[in-house]
């Protein structure tokens, strides 16, 4: 097969699908690893797609977001073992802020029982007292695309707790930028959430590494990172030496 009909393959795979790793990649083309890591490079190098560890997305918006039923079935089964991951930090009377994004969704059905959940998720609360959780909610206007509270009567909200940890969603994650979201509003609560914790971590899989999203909210450095595996161990020492980053098998 020759470079340009590989490529457009590629391309066409990606963009049917959102997302691609290497492994789909060498199915689908039939050709060897090495093959596509080269193409990938040459790709992005055109702006035509962003790599990430492991594959491969189309580039987005920095102000492009996703719906809540979007997201919920994005990735499934790597945000399963980060959240799983994630609730092994929650210890015995642990009040901890959920941010409103799916991942932290999934973390609570691995929480304790006698844990004090504080949320600007609207999504996670009914999920939170199914089974039994005390829950608090920041309050505030409702966004309807992700369904968290924000605004000012947010951010007044959750100034009245403090946490033992706050568990966070992002949409990027840079070593140049930091973390970062596309809603401004909504970048300021997940900040003010990292501010008020004695502890701060990201729940992030590896899609969202060297992306960069409108809106800043943190330095790598205020929290501790947890996502599935990124493969490449020498990337992951990058961030490493900024952060702790913890992978996990999905």
């Amino acid at each position: 097969m020759l470079t340009p009909e590989r490529q457009q393959l590629i391309l066409k795979f990606i963009k049917e699908n959102k997302i691609a790793t290497i492994h789909q990649l060498v199915k689908e083309t039939d050709s060897s690893e090495s093959t596509i890591r080269r193409d990938l490079i040459q790709l992005e190098k055109e702006n035509k797609l962003v790599r990430f560890h492991g594959g491969a997305q189309m580039i987005k918006s920095k102000s492009e977001e996703t719906s809540i039923s979007e997201r919920l079935t994005a990735n499934f089964s790597e945000k399963k073992a980060i959240a799983g991951k994630a609730a092994e930090y929650v210890e015995k009377g642990d009040c901890i802020f959920l941010d409103a994004g799916t991942t932290t969704f999934h973390m609570i059905e691995f929480l304790r029982k006698d844990t004090i959940v504080v949320t600007n998720g609207l999504s996670l609360v009914n999920e939170c007292l199914d089974r039994g959780i005390e829950t608090y909610v920041v309050g505030g206007r409702v966004k309807s695309k992700t369904k968290a509270f924000i605004g000012k009567g947010a951010l007044e909200g959750i100034s009245a707790y403090r946490f033992d940890k706050s568990f966070i969603g992002i949409n990027g994650i840079h070593l140049n930028f930091g973390y970062t979201t596309p809603d401004p509003e909504e970048a300021m609560i997940k900040k003010a959430a990292m501010d008020l914790s004695n502890k701060a971590y990201v729940l992030a899989d590896r899609t969202k590494f060297n992306q960069v999203s409108f809106s800043f909210v943190h330095d790598l450095n205020k929290a501790s990172i947890i996502t599935d595996s990124l493969g490449d161990h020498e990337e992951i020492n990058q961030y490493n030496q900024i952060t702790t980053v913890e992978t996990v098998k999905s």
